[in-house]
């Protein structure tokens, strides 16, 4: 390839792993991240966060080409950027990136999806993928999240929040909240995905080792008052524009609960997924409809998966969670229901470059300075 073909290519820098209970789907997303980018216009460029915080430049690369399973692959072997200590590795990490480069985090769960990586990114002033600053923060923040939709008027479950210092300090209060909600209820650590951490519990004599599997995950959980509904899914994408993708539907195979870590990535009869999910147009509009409003109401932008609980019998429709970076696995539903809208993953890895650098020119056009 001549060096004038290869400059007029943008360099995408897929950042993947890093230090979460979601290493491992991150590599899974990472992998088909860049298989679909387009090689006549887009310059890939890996860089890999081990699971101590180190980053690592092309020696990543392996992850392109690894062979088995892309979850059981270690990083090992390469050279960090940096080694770990006071977090050195974040100059480094800068220095790799260029002004005219774009960003795709493919970081899920915490330093992540988070708002920490994108607070970096804004520093280097350079354009990434997915929302900013405050979209990520409080769209991994189920607590925060909630709230913000209960006072916009969309519909979330009941739930309540239980930091670490009120289950240690007066258990019998969480006990007596857990109880108003009603059994079985769900625990779900606050800051986390992929069903990290989460539990059905069924009895009161579960709910101590669902919360202290929980809070070995994060500080604050939530308990969340357990409805029987189906489980649906619309894709969003855009900026200030947002459109919203045909829902789809996970089925849960035998002997699942509920879409837990297990039946989204180790159980191969774990879920099913259907798409577009069989729902009434009336319906299936209001999912629309409420995933819009849900990525306004929380500042989102360029990607987000919107989860709904469709309760059987009242056929309500609640929010449960957002997901700034959702899955791009072969099993995962964010690109899944786009090409089922029509638009495959090469245009829609496409886009999501486009939107991230269209939100960046906006952001270089703001003023910096008065004048007097």
């Amino acid at each position: 390839m001549s060096m004038s073909a290869s400059a007029s290519k943008t360099r995408v820098v897929i950042l993947f792993g890093g230090r979460s209970a979601e290493h491992e789907v991150s590599l899974l997303s990472a992998r088909n991240v860049l298989a679909a980018l387009d090689p006549a216009r887009f310059e890939p460029v890996l860089i890999g966060i081990d699971k101590e915080g180190r980053w690592h430049s092309e020696s990543a690369r392996t992850l392109a080409g690894a062979a088995g399973d892309p979850r059981q692959l270690s990083l090992d072997g390469a050279a960090p950027l940096a080694p770990v200590k006071a977090y050195p590795e974040v100059d480094a990490a800068l220095a790799v990136l260029r002004p005219d480069d774009v960003v795709f985090p493919v970081l899920h769960g915490t330093y992540g999806e988070d708002g920490t990586v994108q607070g970096l990114l804004e520093l280097a002033n350079v354009a990434y993928v997915g929302p900013g600053v405050l979209g990520s923060a409080v769209g991994m923040d189920k607590d925060v999240s909630k709230r913000l939709l209960r006072d916009s008027g969309i519909p979330v479950v009941d739930f309540r929040t239980v930091t670490a210092r009120a289950w240690a300090q007066k258990p019998d209060d969480v006990a007596a909240s857990a109880a108003d909600l009603g059994y079985p209820l769900f625990v779900k650590p606050a800051n986390a995905g992929s069903s990290v951490g989460v539990h059905k519990v069924r009895s009161p004599a579960e709910l101590a080792p669902a919360l202290g599997d929980a809070l070995s995950f994060d500080r604050k959980v939530l308990l969340e008052k357990g409805i029987d509904a189906r489980e649906i899914e619309c894709a969003v994408l855009g900026n200030d524009e947002p459109e919203a993708s045909v829902p789809g539907e996970v089925v849960l195979g035998q002997g699942h609960g509920f879409y837990s870590y297990e039946a989204k990535y180790v159980d191969p009869n774990g879920a099913t997924i259907r798409i577009p999910a069989d729902l009434p147009a009336a319906v299936a509009q209001e999912v629309r409809r409420l995933s819009v409003a849900t990525f306004r109401a929380l500042e989102l932008a360029g990607m987000a998966r919107v989860d709904f609980f469709l309760e059987r019998g009242s056929h309500r429709l609640f929010v449960n969670e957002v997901n700034t970076i959702p899955g791009f696995t072969a099993v995962s539903m964010y690109p899944k229901m786009w090409e089922a809208s029509g638009l495959p993953p090469r245009a829609l890895m496409t886009r999501l470059v486009e939107l991230a650098v269209e939100r960046q020119r906006a952001r270089r056009a703001l003023k910096t300075s008065v004048e007097t």
